[in-house]
């Protein structure tokens, strides 16, 4: 973890989903990455840590990264953000899998932002780079700051995201990972949209699905 960097993780909604709070201590601006759930907790977070949201990023459009979006921007009023690829199926409960789950569909509203592969995302003096990393999604992303990389449902420690849903290819997301993640340095820390953090040099020599 950069020092420079805070970052809080969120486990919420059914599906167990990381969502992050990730700030810039200097300037107290912070991003939210896939709220997928428990909004009052996140918000707590924002205001007792006496953060400014700037953003709301998804990492793909699947409603448990998002379906809290409109509550965080309601309370804060700021941006979302997501790729545009993904950007349809925010409003498409077919699209987003809240049909597929068996739960409310859900349909939030458009993105304010649409990002492409080498967009830049800036609190205070943090950089965080827009890498569009297809399979999961036709528009999934991660962001990277430095050594630390939020993979969303790319990458996980020990595994990948599922490719069986409408618009996902097993084909393009091992190529988005070997391509574009393993050649990030080992000990970039990632930090996933599921399960516990891990870094590239461990997900590159013992993921069961990435070994070549």
């Amino acid at each position: 973890m950069q020092e420079r960097l805070y970052l809080r993780r969120f486990v919420v909604g059914a599906f167990d989903t990381n969502c992050y709070l990730a700030a810039d201590p200097t300037s107290l601006e912070a991003l939210i990455i896939d709220p997928g759930g428990d909004p009052h907790a996140v918000a707590e977070a924002v205001r007792s840590e006496g953060f400014t949201a700037r953003g709301i990023v998804n990492t793909h459009a699947h409603a448990d990264h998002t379906a809290a979006n409109d509550a965080l921007r309601g309370q804060f009023g700021c941006p979302v953000m997501i790729h545009e690829l993904d950007a349809p199926a925010l409003t498409d409960p077919e699209a987003n899998l809240s049909a597929f789950a068996g739960h409310a569909e859900l349909a939030v509203s458009p993105a304010d932002r649409l990002l492409k592969d080498g967009d830049e995302i800036r609190i205070g003096e943090l950089v965080f780079q827009v890498m569009h990393t297809p399979g999961h999604t036709p528009g999934g992303i991660c962001l990277l700051m430095d050594r630390v990389l939020l993979s969303g449902d790319t990458l996980f420690a020990g595994g990948i995201g599922r490719t069986d849903f409408p618009g996902g290819s097993y084909e393009r997301l091992i190529e988005s990972i070997h391509s574009r993640l393993f050649v990030l340095p080992d000990d970039t820390a990632v930090y996933p949209g599921h399960g516990p953090e891990t870094t590239i040099g461990n997900e590159r020599g013992t993921n069961p699905w990435l070994q070549l």
